[in-house]
């Protein structure tokens, strides 16, 4: 779940990190409403999960009510443009009305997950207001990386020896470490794979303050934490993201295809295996579907809902490789599922291996269901009872 700008920097002032003045505004009316009671220059920012505003056009500056529900009316009469990872742009719901900073040095500064390291690091540099992959490209040795051992915890040293690997301003020096501490505070309190700040500014007046919020929760997180339920539905999400969050998996972990089989496995990487094995065996899949752990018969009875009722599948094929997630689990909650769903029923073809794989399995047959053991053999089968169909 990626937060809007206005939600990542609620979270960053819950944890003591300064961000400007602000006002989270959904029409141009309300934009006038609060610029005729605050007068001076203030920024207004499209609120949306793309990059780019600035280059589209939808960040302007405003000064006083008349022109800024101008200034808004503009930013929100068209959507984001389409790019490479939109490729049908973004619709503009709602505006951050911002106090306008003079803004002397730009840095960057982040936590997130190394996935090869397999524990969170710092990231920082002195280059900030441009995306890191331009700083890696034009300024590779400008960015530094901290590790963090999780068993420590955070300590103001290791703000105190980022700032200094990466040369920052000395104006950012006295807080700078504070401000880390609220980027690891939020990082673990909420389950974030990303916390972000770009660009970490420092005014003309000495003032550090998180010119702007980028925030990546992970979805297997959220049951911890009901208050971001409301913001859910603040978010930007096409069809079927709001499908797979009505079914209560990622949204994320849901997409459609025009073929005829339907998939489900546990795991992104093992989901997709699954389609490469159904189009190996012939086939074309109805849906990409990583439904994530705990596969309980909840679960399983929305994942076969979602799919049957929102796809051209004629068959489901479940792909299961037991690790945290247990076979007898998993099997249980797909008998329970078929028993209670009201949804049309199709084929099952289901593979089950790993932990409790020998109890799932009975469970399966005992039900007069045929799992099998091997990805390849299940895709085929998928394929042949597809084509029958």
């Amino acid at each position: 779940m990626n937060l809007l700008e206005f939600q990542g920097k609620e979270l960053f002032k819950r944890a003591g990190i300064p961000v400007p003045r602000s006002r989270h505004a959904l029409t141009p009316h309300d934009v006038a409403t609060f610029l005729e009671a605050e007068p001076g220059e203030w920024v207004v920012k499209a609120q949306v999960l793309m990059g780019g505003r600035g280059k589209a056009g939808k960040i302007k500056m405003a000064s006083g009510a008349s022109h800024g529900r101008s200034v808004a009316e503009e930013i929100m009469a068209t959507p984001m443009p389409p790019n490479r990872q939109n490729p049908s742009g973004e619709p503009i719901k709602s505006l951050l009305v911002e106090e306008r900073l003079e803004i002397a040095k730009e840095a960057y500064c982040a936590i997130a997950i190394d996935r090869a390291a397999r524990r969170p690091v710092f990231i920082a540099s002195r280059f900030g207001g441009m995306d890191i992959e331009d700083v890696a490209e034009h300024h590779p040795q400008s960015i530094v990386k901290v590790f963090v051992d999780t068993t420590i915890g955070y300590s103001p040293y290791i703000g105190r020896e980022l700032a200094f690997r990466a040369e920052l301003d000395p104006g950012y020096r006295k807080t700078f470490p504070a401000i880390a501490g609220g980027l690891y505070d939020l990082f673990f309190r909420y389950g974030a794979k990303l916390v972000e700040i770009n660009p970490l500014a420092l005014t003309a007046d000495g003032r550090v303050i998180a010119s702007d919020a980028k925030i990546e929760l992970d979805d297997d997180a959220l049951f911890r934490h009901s208050e971001f339920d409301a913001w859910r539905s603040a978010l930007p999400l096409d069809e079927d993201e709001l499908l797979a969050a009505g079914a209560g998996v990622g949204i994320r972990n849901f997409r459609r295809f025009p073929g005829k089989v339907g998939t489900m496995a546990n795991g992104a990487g093992l989901a997709m295996a699954t389609m490469d094995a159904v189009a190996n065996a012939g086939g074309a899949v109805a849906d990409f579907l990583d439904v994530g752990g705990g596969a309980n018969a909840q679960r399983v009875r929305n994942c076969y809902e979602l799919v049957v009722n929102n796809t051209g599948a004629n068959v489901f094929f479940i792909n299961i490789f037991g690790g945290i997630t247990r076979g007898d689990e998993v099997a249980r909650g797909i008998v329970d599922a078929m028993q209670q769903t009201s949804s049309r029923k199709i084929p099952l073809v289901i593979r089950l291996t790993g932990t409790n794989e020998e109890e799932g399995r009975r469970i399966l047959r005992e039900a007069n269901m045929t799992p099998v053991e091997i990805m390849d053999e299940g895709a085929r089968e998928a394929v042949r009872l597809s084509n029958e169909a």
